[in-house]
């Protein structure tokens, strides 16, 4: 009899196991379709003899800073960057700026499918933030640019897009495996790569058809208002949280002049003189600083996450690591009790269990938009 009551049981919590797994399987697929949607998207105008260069950078970091750096010899050229992503601890990689000789740049993030690489025979770019900075500090145009990236292998640059402009309205797009060079009056980029991307497609991209749907409705102009307007109107405010453009960087690259707006607020800004900014030395600013206190920034800042809290990296880690140890337990329990059928089943289930908690720990520890969204 207590033989004949244990299978019912058995039976009952292998497939409490089987709906588990099924469950967690499904949770796991959903958040593999939320890529990583840290974004940007920026617009060029050159009308009226000048050229204004706006970059929105919808990000997640909480530690936006804009630096100055001085040429580090007679023939260099000094440059001014704003940017939120610590590669170290005393860096952070340049998203987006402008040098002395009035040539800016942004960085988007963009996908590109791999292909074989090219730039096999290139330099390596073995410092991001030291190649990006180097770019500006050497390059006064966007033909010189071009030079001096083709130097080097770009195609490490999978899942980004960069976008070079100088004085004279010229732009330069350094794409993963292509380079293209245009000199519209005005131009518009979001994520994702022109050479592989119509215009239909661009569009799906709301900021981008907010946009190029403002630039369709008014007169081209140059002035701040009119790029102010232009930036608001393709910046991003998320519902769940307030989250979205964390910095709007306008470069006139005329005057050397950069207005800066923080977290999608454009009723306050903050200008620079390059060339005063310079004539005080190499120096670094953190943002939020500058600025009144704004509470959708102060919500992201106290909602936390493994990214922004390495208490719970760790934690994340020795979970990983845990689960990673059972599994191997009980792979290895299945293979002992291989011929007996109603142990290795149930043990099957546990341990398929154990290798999607594995999984859903991994997703959580590498892709920060799923806690956005």
């Amino acid at each position: 009899m207590s033989v004949l009551r244990r299978k019912p049981l058995r039976r009952l919590k292998e497939q409490v196991l089987k709906n588990t797994i099924g469950t967690l399987g499904v949770l796991i697929c959903t958040m593999l379709l939320v890529h990583d949607l840290t974004a940007c998207s920026m617009y060029k105008i050159t009308t009226d003899g000048k050229t204004m260069v706006g970059c929105n950078y919808d990000a997640w970091f909480t530690t936006p800073k804009i630096w100055f750096e001085n040429a580090r010899t007679p023939d260099e050229y000094g440059a001014g960057f704003t940017g939120a992503r610590e590669v170290s601890n005393n860096r952070t990689a340049p998203q987006s700026g402008m040098n002395e000789a009035g040539l800016a740049f942004s960085r988007l993030v963009a996908y590109y499918p791999a292909q074989e690489n090219p730039f096999r025979d290139r330099l390596v770019i073995a410092d991001e933030a030291a190649y990006l900075s180097d770019i500006l500090h050497t390059c006064a145009n966007v033909e010189e640019a071009r030079e001096y990236i083709e130097r080097f292998d770009h195609s490490i640059f999978l899942e980004d897009v960069f976008i070079y402009v100088d004085g004279s309205g010229k732009y330069l797009i350094v794409e993963p495996y292509q380079i293209i060079s245009g000199d519209d009056a005005s131009y518009l980029l979001s994520n994702f790569c022109p050479s592989i991307t119509d215009n239909e497609q661009a569009r799906k991209l709301e900021r981008f058809r907010n946009g190029e749907d403002f630039l369709s409705e008014h007169t081209l102009s140059s002035s701040l208002s009119f790029c102010r307007s232009l930036s608001d109107t393709m910046h991003v405010c998320r519902n769940k949280k307030g989250d979205g453009t964390l910095l709007t960087s306008i470069w006139d690259t005329k005057e050397r002049l950069l207005v800066l707006y923080f977290y999608h607020s454009y009723d306050q800004e903050v200008r620079f003189d390059l060339t005063t900014e310079l004539s005080k030395g190499d120096h670094v600013m953190a943002i939020p600083e500058l600025f009144p206190e704004n509470a959708e920034f102060e919500e992201l800042k106290s909602y936390k996450t493994p990214f922004n809290t390495p208490e719970l990296r760790i934690t994340l880690a020795l979970l990983g690591a845990f689960l990673s140890i059972t599994t191997l337990y009980f792979v290895r329990q299945i293979w002992r009790n291989r011929h007996s059928r109603s142990a290795g089943n149930s043990l099957n289930l546990v341990a398929g269990l154990n290798i999607l908690l594995t999984g859903y720990l991994f997703i959580l520890a590498t892709n920060v938009s799923v806690f956005y969204f």
